[in-house]
């Protein structure tokens, strides 16, 4: 393994801050995949699974280095400022790092370093995996979503991952200033897997990525290992994903696991007035699926999501 330095910046803090990457060289010309985690300093799932394919690829570079037939470069923390301060936005600036690639955006040193790292991956990779986690306020299942524009080159490669699901969204505005978006209109397919919440990481899912990603390094060729059995992920259009949102502001109190089965008309939990002492609402499913996303912080506002359900029938 070689660590490299993508960026290095000059901090009046101290010591530099500085993008690395860690490279694992190729036995022969198999495709290179690259990993890519802490875009928003608060989301640690993806930092724990880098850390496991870290520890399993030196071990397998010590003892069976044959095995790594296509280059894997891993960039496990990629907003080191926003990950020392657990915070999503880039501190200098209070900039979402993730919405500052592309060929619109005003000179900035956040663009500078994004720049730098989305040029470094185009030049390094032929397929990119991008973790992420929720928000402070949902739990998600882990999940690849897909923009619909690329839903045929990357539905393949998302199916060997053992997610829970696949998530297609339409196209919109919001994404063309995101990693994930770049990389696959530069011809290089990027699978966007989010899992869990921020500022918590769960080893069960986490472990499940990794069982996961190993699975695709090996369909890649990659890695030339045999790797355990995935799980078949739930394909979910638009027009299947049910929003609850709440009616009234209040504290939701959940009573049900994502990862659920739910009947239509199921409890979900409820959301009460712990000033009056009352339920507001009785949180009901809308619909009969698979609870993929559930509000673990705990105050909610009028309009503010309790859960999203892909709407696929009683299991």
């Amino acid at each position: 393994m070689e660590t490299k330095c993508v960026l290095s910046i000059k901090s009046p803090l101290g010591p530099p801050v500085e993008i690395l990457k860690h490279v694992f060289p190729a036995n022969s010309n198999r495709p290179r995949v690259s990993f890519v985690a802490g875009l928003h300093g608060d989301e640690l799932e993806g930092l724990y699974i880098c850390h496991k394919l870290l520890r399993y690829l030196k071990n397998l570079e010590a003892n069976q280095p044959e095995a790594i037939q296509g280059e894997i470069n891993i960039y496990p923390a990629v907003n080191p400022q926003a990950l020392e301060n657990s915070t999503r936005l880039w501190p200098f600036f209070s900039i979402d790092v993730n919405r500052t690639f592309g060929s619109r955006q005003t000179d900035s040193l956040a663009v500078e370093t994004s720049q730098a790292l989305l040029e470094d991956l185009k030049s390094s990779s032929d397929t990119v995996i991008d973790f992420h986690s929720s928000n402070l306020q949902l739990l998600e299942l882990p999940q690849i979503r897909i923009i619909k524009d690329f839903e045929k080159k990357l539905l393949p490669l998302a199916k060997k991952c053992n997610v829970d699901l696949i998530w297609i969204h339409p196209n919109a505005e919001i994404f063309a200033s995101t990693l994930g978006f770049n990389l696959n209109s530069a011809k290089i397919p990027t699978l966007v897997i989010e899992t869990g919440i921020c500022l918590r990481i769960h080893p069960e899912k986490g472990d499940q990525i990794f069982n996961g990603v190993l699975n695709l390094l090996n369909e890649l060729g990659t890695l030339k290992l045999t790797p355990e059995p995935v799980k078949e992920p739930h394909l979910v259009q638009p027009d299947q994903v049910k929003m609850v949102q709440a009616h009234h502001s209040g504290l939701f109190i959940k009573q049900v696991e994502a990862g659920n089965f739910l009947e239509e008309g199921e409890r979900i939990g409820k959301l009460i007035d712990p000033i009056e002492g009352s339920i507001l609402k009785e949180v009901v499913s809308p619909c009969s699926g698979l609870l993929f996303t559930i509000r673990e912080h705990p105050l909610a506002h009028k309009g503010s999501p309790l859960a999203r359900i892909a709407e696929l029938g009683v299991q």
